[in-house]
């Protein structure tokens, strides 16, 4: 028998409770023992449950108790989650967390304390939720050099573009339906502005290539600046606009972002809709493959969670080869020197004469049309460039446009 215990018992924790107890005997033939829940952490009481005697709120009940040989941290950001994790580890307590914050934020020194206590340090639902993405990465496709990593990976986000490209909605109509389903939180910041997305690229970069990435360093932009007139326009060249976390190695840096981008439509990221996440990984052996299913929710997501604590359970004693070295400052390239066709949208009552001078300031484009525009719109694709000759040459143009967006 394995003692486990749980930090938190939210809309995770409560799912990681649920999945372990309704599905012991499944669990405990592949894990090769009995996985019995001894404590679950938490500020709140549940007298109602039929595990309410596990509950209790002081952590050194957790922590100093040698029989809990895996913990389960679901408590979300980095205080004290980063306390309690490193606390559970340098005991020799393996650990599984689903907190993409926390990988994102602390991952290169908690996976070291790990490796120095021989235990584990598992967080394959902090990037997909119930998709399985980390472990085929560092396992399954450890036999190829890994080109790039591009994802969609939020939910909310992307229900919200599903929406203004199907229903014509704007982002704010886009983002009130989100909230009233529960997909976005009241303050959606983390989801619209790519923080969220940005920490799971972090934790993909990393594993793919062996050294952290830190989201400070990632170039982070979210979509509330995304109009109706822009998803008319992706539309006129064929494409759609999903936010896309990437990463890609050049020489031995990386260039690593996320923003909105124009995905061609016989893509197979521009199929995936509603809260449905998707991560492609290209790799020197196996070509694109595409890892595909909801990225978040209850179950899905202590499904992987589970996942993880069986795995543990199987290498009590023998720590699992998961790690990656600290990163450095200038292990990301800036993304100025991202090289990309890029859709220019701007206002002018004289079409011809702006048109002229953009020819001259960046070079060779392609003017777009589409049926809905105003009269005053015009659209361009710029050849691919680096961002920074783009700045350059609309620097020397004296007119910024009113949209801009990258091509994929």
């Amino acid at each position: 028998m394995i003692s486990v215990a749980i930090l938190g018992h939210g809309v995770v924790g409560s799912g990681v409770a649920e999945v372990l107890l309704d599905n012991a005997d499944t669990i405990a033939r592949n894990a090769g023992d009995s996985l019995v829940v001894k404590r679950i952490l938490d500020l709140r009481s549940f007298p109602d449950l039929p595990y309410a005697d596990l509950f209790t709120t002081d952590f050194d009940t957790i922590v100093q108790d040698e029989e809990i040989r895996i913990v389960v941290e679901t408590m979300g950001g980095l205080h004290p989650a980063y306390d309690f994790v490193k606390a559970c580890l340098l005991v020799g307590k393996s650990v599984v967390t689903s907190n993409k914050e926390l990988v994102a934020a602390k991952g290169d020194e908690l996976l070291s304390i790990a490796k120095e206590q021989n235990v584990n340090f598992l967080f394959e639902a902090s990037v997909g939720g119930g998709i399985p993405i980390l472990r085929p990465l560092s396992q399954c496709l450890a036999g190829n050099e890994i080109e790039s990593v591009a994802g969609i990976l939020n939910g909310t986000t992307n229900f919200m573009l599903t929406r203004m490209v199907q229903d014509g909605m704007d982002f704010g109509s886009a983002l009130a339906l989100a909230q009233q389903l529960g997909y976005a939180e009241r303050d959606p910041s983390a989801d619209v502005d790519g923080h969220d997305a940005c920490r799971k690229i972090c934790i993909l970069a990393a594993l793919a290539y062996g050294k952290h990435v830190y989201p400070e360093q990632v170039y982070t932009e979210g979509i509330s600046a995304i109009t109706p007139a822009d998803v008319r326009y992706a539309e006129a060249i064929g494409r759609v606009i999903k936010l896309i976390g990437q990463v890609k190695r050049q020489g031995d840096r990386i260039q690593c972002m996320v923003s909105p981008l124009l995905i061609p439509t016989d893509n197979l990221l521009a199929q995936v809709s509603d809260v449905f996440n998707a991560v492609q990984v290209c790799g020197n052996a196996v070509g694109e493959v595409l890892f595909y299913g909801r990225g978040a929710g209850k179950l899905p997501t202590a499904s992987a969670v589970v996942g993880d604590v069986v795995d543990a359970a199987q290498h009590l004693t023998v720590r699992k080869p998961l790690f990656w070295a600290g990163g450095s400052a200038d292990y990301v390239l800036d993304h100025a020197d991202n090289a990309c066709a890029t859709l220019l949208r701007f206002e002018t009552d004289d079409k011809q004469a702006l048109l002229s001078r953009l020819q001259s300031a960046v070079g060779e484009i392609a003017v777009v049309t589409c049926p809905q525009a105003s009269t005053n719109e015009l659209a361009v694709v710029t050849a691919v460039m680096s961002e920074c000759e783009l700045d350059n040459g609309l620097a020397v143009l004296g007119e910024q446009p009113v949209s801009r967006l990258r091509l994929l």
